[in-house]
């Protein structure tokens, strides 16, 4: 029997909420599947930051480094700054541990539907693939004369020929497995004058290598536009950091509901663990209500299994989450149901075990 050590970080809000509800269904999946976990938590958080000063203890990446797999919940808190908790704790994971690919997918799960007239899942099925390490969130930059009328804000952006060679790869490999075979790149070089020139160039470059895979790019205003209009034009989406966040946040709307959305942060190479988390935030509105939805939490966990080689099981996580976004006892309030977080995840792990 296979079994994996995984690094439990639920994080501020609802992730303590809704970790423990994809534990509950993974659980299910081992024993479905016979597959082992053994769940390593770490309460790294706001309340953490607010304790020690820190929202990880030092040393913590080497802590986590050789799990198999890390599940987060979600980070940010009222009373801690969104860049103090976001750049202590998440993104020195993706980047420490080189998950230099974002995946999300989008698709229109049974059960949903769409907010756009007439789509149905047919037409709504395709991945974003954000480059998660450099670009645009870059550290590079600076404030200069505080607090006086000659204030300055400087930020740089940062696009190497390594970093969007390998994300604009993934994605055209990714293309392969798909049935429309294409990939679409996401740009804005009649704008920004050197980066995106730069990446239109090596997205050229890259396409050349992959005569298979239909390849065509959209400036980044009128893509968000097609997104809404013409969704079923997509198959993959690749983007630097800042397209492609924005980008896999309105690709989950138009599909249904951002609530469940899942995504992975990848390092393809699997020289470091790969982290998994729904694209949701911690929802402080709600947070300690015991309503909020965990199918994104779960949804992720299910991208683990196909990160660890068990796509069947991984196949039927999402099978039991569509068997419960049909069934109106199963939904969460944010769906038009009355379930609570712990019934919907408790009835998603029995369908699994059915």
């Amino acid at each position: 029997m296979p079994s994996y050590r995984i690094a439990s970080i639920p994080g501020d809000g609802i992730g303590n909420e809704v970790v423990p509800e994809a534990i509950r269904v993974l659980e299910a999946a081992g024993r479905r599947f016979d597959i082992a976990f053994t769940w390593d938590h770490f309460d790294w958080s706001c309340e953490h930051f607010q304790r020690h000063g820190r929202m990880m203890p030092e040393g913590g990446l080497e802590t986590i480094k050789r799990h198999d797999a890390i599940l987060l919940g979600a980070v940010g808190f009222p009373g801690v700054p969104d860049h103090v908790s976001l750049w202590g704790l998440l993104i020195p994971i993706r980047r420490e541990f080189q998950q230099y690919v974002n995946l999300r997918p989008v698709r229109v799960l049974n059960g949903m539907s769409s907010p756009l007239a007439g789509r149905t899942a047919a037409d709504i099925d395709f991945y974003v693939v954000r480059e998660n390490v450099e670009g645009e969130y870059s550290e590079i930059g600076g404030r200069m004369n505080r607090g006086t009328d000659d204030e300055i804000a400087v930020q740089e952006s940062m696009f190497s020929r390594r970093g969007t060679d390998r994300v604009m790869r993934y994605a055209f490999e990714l293309a392969r497995t798909r049935p429309k075979k294409h990939v679409t790149s996401a740009t804005k070089s009649n704008g920004i004058v050197h980066t995106m020139p730069f990446w239109d160039e090596r997205f050229a470059a890259m396409k050349t290598q992959y005569p298979d895979i239909r390849a065509d790019q959209y400036h980044i205003d009128i893509l968000a536009a097609h997104f809404v209009q013409h969704p079923d034009w997509f198959d993959v989406v690749v983007g630097s950091n800042l397209f492609g966040d924005i980008l896999s946040d309105l690709g989950p709307a138009v599909a249904g509901s951002i609530g469940i959305a899942p995504a992975a942060n990848i390092n393809p190479e699997r020289n470091f663990p790969s982290m998994f988390e729904p694209v949701h935030g911690s929802a402080p509105d709600i947070a300690g209500k015991g309503i909020a939805n965990p199918i994104g939490q779960i949804w992720s966990g299910a991208m683990m299994l196909d990160h660890l080689g068990h796509k069947d099981a991984g196949a039927a996580v999402v099978q039991a989450i569509e068997t419960a976004l049909a069934d109106p006892r199963a939904r969460t309030r944010d769906l038009g149901g009355q379930a609570s977080t712990a019934e919907c995840g408790t009835f998603i792990a029995d369908a699994l075990g059915k």
